[in-house]
C-alpha cells in the first residue's frame, strides 16, 4: 500500500490539466491587475533605448493607445505570474515522474525564472538597442522617424519574450536528462545541427539582417547549448553513481 502510486485516467488527467490551468490564470490575472496601476511608468521604461533616436511616440487610431497600456501590462503580468505558471506545469508533469525525479521541481522553477529574466535582460539591454541603431540610423540624413508607440511595443515585446524563451534552453536540457530522454553524447553529435538551426533562429528572430546583430543573437544561444551540455553531463554522471551505489554497496556485505 505504501508503494501504490495513485493513477489518474484520461477524465482525472484532464480535470488535474483544468486546475492547474485555472490557478495560471488566477496568477496571470492578478498580475495583470498590478501591473494596469503601473503601465505608464512601463511604457517609459521601454521606450529608453528608442530616446536617442525618437523624441516622441504616436498613436494612428482611437483604441492605439489603449493598446500600448494592455500589451505593456500583458508583458508585465506574464512576468509576474512566470514562477507560478512554471511551478503548476511541473506540479502536472510530476504525475508521471518518479519519487526522485519529482525532487527537481525546486530546480525547474527557480532556474527556469532566473534564466527567463537573464533573456530579457539580455535582449533590452544590449541586443534592443543594437537593433534600434541599426535600424533607426538608415536614412537618418533624408528620413525622419515617426514611430507608433503600439508597433514600437510589440517589437520590443516580440524580442524580449522571445530571447526569455531561448534562455530556458539550459533548464529545459538538464530536466530532459535527468529523466533520461536525453543524454550529452547525443547532444554533442547534434551540435552541427543545433548551430545550424541557431543561425536560422536568429536570423528569423533578429530585427535586422546585419552580421553584428546575428552574432549578438547567435552567441548566446551557442553559449547556452554549451551550458547545456555541460549541466546534462553533470547531471547524467550524478545519475550513474547514483545507479552504481547499490551494486556497490551489495558487494560490501557479500
Amino acid at each position: 500500500m505504501r508503494n501504490k502510486k495513485r493513477r489518474l485516467t484520461l477524465t482525472g488527467h484532464l480535470e488535474e490539466l483544468r486546475y492547474r490551468l485555472a490557478i495560471c490564470l488566477a496568477a496571470f490575472l492578478f498580475g495583470f491587475a498590478i501591473s494596469l496601476t503601473q503601465a505608464t511608468r512601463l511604457i517609459v521604461w521601454l521606450r529608453r533605448p528608442a530616446e536617442p533616436y525618437v523624441t516622441h511616440f504616436v498613436f494612428f487610431s482611437p483604441t492605439e493607445g489603449l493598446m500600448a497600456y494592455v500589451k505593456v501590462a500583458v508583458l508585465s503580468a506574464l512576468s509576474l505570474s512566470l514562477p507560478v505558471v512554471l511551478w503548476q506545469v511541473w506540479a502536472f508533469l510530476r504525475l508521471g515522474l518518479t519519487k526522485r525525479e519529482k525532487s527537481y521541481g525546486g530546480v525547474f522553477v527557480g532556474w527556469g525564472t532566473v534564466l527567463f529574466a537573464l533573456g530579457v535582460a539580455f535582449a533590452y539591454g544590449i541586443l534592443l538597442p543594437a537593433s534600434l541603431k541599426v535600424l533607426l540610423g538608415i536614412g537618418n540624413r533624408l528620413l525622419q522617424p515617426v514611430l507608433s508607440i503600439d508597433q514600437y511595443l510589440s517589437f520590443v515585446i516580440t524580442l524580449t519574450v522571445w530571447c526569455g524563451a531561448i534562455f530556458e534552453l539550459p533548464v529545459l536540457l538538464w530536466f530532459l536528462a535527468k529523466i533520461g530522454i536525453v543524454t550529452p553524447e547525443w547532444l554533442r553529435q547534434q551540435r552541427p545541427m543545433a548551430i545550424l538551426g541557431m543561425a536560422i533562429a536568429s536570423g528569423l528572430l533578429t530585427p535586422t539582417t546585419d552580421p553584428v546583430n546575428l552574432i549578438l543573437m547567435m552567441v548566446p544561444m551557442v553559449v547556452l547549448y554549451e551550458i547545456s551540455i555541460a549541466l546534462t553531463a553533470w547531471g547524467f554522471q550524478q545519475a550513474q553513481n547514483r545507479s552504481r551505489m547499490p551494486k556497490n554497496s551489495s558487494s560490501l556485505k557479500a
